[in-house]
């Protein structure tokens, strides 16, 4: 059982108030707040070896270089990779999954290739398979999901074919909080010789995620939503499959040799690397492994799934409530999406943040999804490690708040 109140001392931004209110952060599946333990590695980075990696032949450099390079081992280690050589440093999830649409996809697709997906799927394992299918003539087709969002299982391998070149899946969705049966699917889709990318993002910060075990080709997640900086991704890929492909970027960090005719590339992962990385971001997420591993991701996963449950169990309490994916007694994510009849998501909003109550409202880069729901928007309570029980009974006494003004309003 997490300490939540030893845990909650170690965020200096949950000491503030926000018209002056204690703030209750309910947003982390936007992006997580920061430990001091990762705002300390920023700072000692910055403060006393400052310097770019891999080239230089002196004390900062070298310093510099081993821990980033230590990072990579330290994330590896965090999914279960089989090595660094698996990990590449990207901005966030949404570039290593267009590492993949642009460096595996594009070069080996052609028309009448098919590339499955589901309705509930971010834009960011939307839009690149877009204009990959838009560039190649490949045909992207989806999944269908039953009433309460979750993959319809016979839908799913009846897509399945000697076309499918790649499933590009969710692992946990930013609206649904559904967990998909990322492993299963895997190996429905290896038998027909497709494979897979997962998008961790809303996963690996709060269970703990094996790649080898989930047996997944590519596993795309940020470093911002599980303590660590915004601006530092990981793509992690099978060594065979990154291998084959060509980069991503080019430029300084990435070749081998160069002319001024052509150039080779260095060795993995470092050819997908081009540029000065995002060093003290690598730096920190090393950090934010070592915080969560401490608490244990187990732990982490069961504070999040029993704040899911009370969460939906309290706003099935108000009238007008409409809540959205899995209910209770089904593993989830660490969130809920919501309606309330009569007001729109972005008023809840705003009356939640007179109150301290940081919450998200919108299509939370899901459109399509929320089209399938029939609804243009949700509010969305996301939670995590620092999050209690009586953050959720916050946020339900300012819904009850919300619900009485706007009665008043419009009567």
């Amino acid at each position: 059982m997490l300490d939540v109140e030893g845990i909650r001392n170690d965020f200096p931004i949950l000491a503030r108030q926000v018209h002056g209110k204690p703030l209750v952060y309910l947003d982390s599946a936007a992006t997580s707040q920061k430990p001091r333990q990762v705002l300390e590695t920023l700072r000692e980075y910055y403060e006393e070896y400052n310097s770019n990696v891999h080239r230089g032949i002196h004390a900062l450099a070298e310093k510099a270089t081993e821990r980033y390079e230590a990072a990579r081992e330290r994330v590896a280690r965090f999914i279960g990779a089989a090595g660094p050589q698996n990990i590449i440093f990207t901005r966030n999830t949404t570039e290593a999954i267009n590492l993949v649409a642009y460096a595996w996809a594009r070069p080996r697709l052609h028309e009448g290739d098919e590339i499955l997906l589901t309705p509930m799927e971010h834009h960011s394992n939307l839009i690149p398979w877009q204009l990959v299918a838009r560039s190649t003539g490949a045909r992207l087709r989806y999944v269908q999901l039953t009433p309460d969002g979750r993959i319809d299982w016979t839908s799913f391998l009846a897509l399945l074919g000697p076309k499918t070149r790649l499933v590009a899946v969710t692992h946990v969705s930013n609206v649904l909080g559904t967990i998909n049966p990322v492993r299963e699917m895997v190996a429905a889709a290896h038998r027909v010789g497709a494979l897979v990318l997962v998008d961790g993002a809303q996963s690996v910060p709060h269970m703990p995620v094996d790649v080898r075990e989930l047996d997944c080709d590519f596993l795309a997640f940020s470093g911002h939503k599980m303590l660590a900086p915004t601006g530092i991704g990981v793509l992690y890929g099978k060594e065979e499959v990154l291998e084959e492909m060509e980069p991503f970027l080019g430029g300084g960090e990435m070749i081998g040799e160069v002319t001024l005719e052509s150039a080779t590339w260095r060795e993995l992962p470092w050819k997908f690397e081009a540029g000065t990385p995002n060093i003290a971001g690598a730096i920190a997420l090393a950090a934010a492994c070592d915080y969560l591993d401490a608490l244990g991701r187990e732990e982490v996963y069961r504070h999040g799934l029993e704040l899911a449950e009370y969460a939906l169990r309290r706003l099935q309490e108000i009238d007008g409530v409409t809540l959205y994916g899995p209910g209770p007694g089904v593993a989830r994510g660490a969130l809920v999406a919501f309606t309330m009849k009569g007001i729109h998501p972005h008023d809840i909003s705003t009356i939640l943040d007179q109150d301290g109550i940081a919450i998200r409202a919108g299509h939370h880069c899901a459109q399509p999804l929320h089209r399938w729901l029939n609804v243009p928007a949700t509010a969305r309570a996301s939670f995590y490690i620092y999050n209690t029980c009586g953050d959720i009974d916050s946020l339900v006494q300012s819904l009850y708040r919300a619900r009485e003004y706007f009665e008043y309003v419009l009567r």
